[in-house]
């Protein structure tokens, strides 16, 4: 569903004239980019694939008529956040849609410690320093926006994906602070928490999901929500399980997510 005029109009008087969305060439971070692009911003998309870029990037400007720019970069490492941030030094960026991240599942002992230490650096780390830049531009451009991607797993430790659920709880974290502390410079901070998502997301981290939310769902309901409030939850099932688990103590959500996630690995060994 396309967006509404009235969401395009918000959306390039508020963040406009370009936006930078990461994790761009598949999955939830190219449905922003086809969403912010039908709002008429220009964009810089970023992802390590450059030919999923690259032929999304011409696909998009000739069908809405906006520039785009690609940057093949690696965020999990500094040399790519810097590539990315000297890439866009002299663009009036007025929102980042921060969608590059991964992740695991299973028992955390038994994941190779390099890979874990890989999702942190995207997951994490590349949040912080591209939050801190931007933030720091408008801020001091006194409008803009930051998307941080949370997760349902977010609100809660959850065995199976007990390292992925902590990597979420900091981003979490992170975008309801930084919402207060940026409001009064005019700029906006979102932390997005879908629930289960038809993506690439699950062949990576090896799960099994039943029923999905589309990633326009969670591009749509997220944009709407900037700029309205804290934490979005897109897609129905993270309403219903939001609602569902509301009542449960802390440990007992644990316990919940623990039966979900267990079912959803248990193809595994």
């Amino acid at each position: 569903m396309p967006p509404s005029s009235a969401l395009q109009q918000r959306t390039q008087h508020r963040y406009g004239p370009w936006a930078i969305v990461t994790g761009a060439s598949d999955g939830i971070g190219r449905a922003f980019a086809e969403h912010l692009a039908e709002s008429g911003l220009h964009l810089v998309l970023v992802a390590r694939r450059a030919a999923l870029l690259e032929a999304l990037g011409a696909a998009l400007s000739q069908k809405h008529g906006v520039e785009v720019r690609t940057v093949a970069a690696d965020l999990g490492k500094p040399a790519g956040l810097q590539e990315l941030i000297l890439h866009t030094a002299q663009l009036d960026v007025g929102l980042l849609v921060a969608c590059a991240g991964f992740g695991t599942s299973g028992q955390f002992l038994d994941a190779p410690l390099e890979n874990e230490l890989e999702m942190l650096d995207v997951n994490c780390r590349a949040v912080v320093v591209l939050s801190h830049h931007f933030g720091a531009r408008f801020r001091t451009r006194k409008r803009g926006g930051l998307i941080l991607m949370s997760s349902l797993l977010a609100f809660q430790g959850v065995p199976r994906a007990a390292h992925y659920a902590a990597t979420k709880a900091f981003v979490q974290s992170l975008a309801e602070g930084l919402r207060l502390e940026l409001a009064p410079h005019g700029v906006d901070v979102l932390a997005s928490a879908p629930g289960p998502v038809a993506s690439g997301f699950a062949d990576r981290a090896d799960m099994r999901m039943g029923f999905t939310a589309t990633t326009t769902t969670v591009a749509r309901e997220t944009l709407t929500a900037l700029g309205k409030r804290a934490t979005v939850r897109p897609g129905f099932l993270s309403k219903f399980l939001e609602w569902s688990l509301a009542l449960l103590p802390r440990w007992g959500r644990v316990r919940v997510l623990g039966a979900v996630m267990a079912g959803m690995t248990e193809h595994r060994p």
